[in-house]
Order: structure tokens, then C-alpha cells, then sequence
């Protein structure tokens, strides 16, 4: 089984950010903080080792955990 780098909610988080959300909006979204989102968002580019959400939004989609 391939087993997915991202919890199941820092890929929900990564899906609306693709869509151009900020992240007042996702948090309203998914009902959490800014300061979750932030949180979600700083620890899956650790895992991924890169710096920036672009440059996370990039590694995602090239390992398949994102679609455009």
C-alpha cells in the first residue's frame, strides 16, 4: 500500500490552497485556526524539505499527493 506523505487534513489543506484560498478561508473552511492551517502547512514542508508553499505545492504534485 502506498502510504501518503501528508496527514489526511495537510492534504486538505494543500487541495484549497491550490484553489487560491487564503488561509482565513480555509481555516473557516475546514473549521480549524489560521494558526492550525499555518501549523499544517509549515510541517508537511518539513516533511517535504523544501521552503515556501510554493515550492510544496511543486513537490506534491510531482510525487502524485496533489492534482491540478
Amino acid at each position: 500500500m502506498n502510504k501518503s506523505i501528508l496527514t489526511k487534513r495537510e492534504k486538505e489543506v494543500f487541495e484549497l490552497l491550490i484553489l487560491n484560498k487564503t488561509t482565513a478561508e480555509i481555516a473557516d473552511h475546514l473549521g480549524i485556526s489560521e494558526k492550525t492551517v499555518r501549523n499544517h502547512i509549515s510541517n508537511a514542508m518539513q516533511k517535504l524539505g523544501v521552503k515556501g508553499r510554493a515550492g510544496a505545492v511543486v513537490e506534491l504534485l510531482k510525487l502524485g499527493e496533489l492534482s491540478l
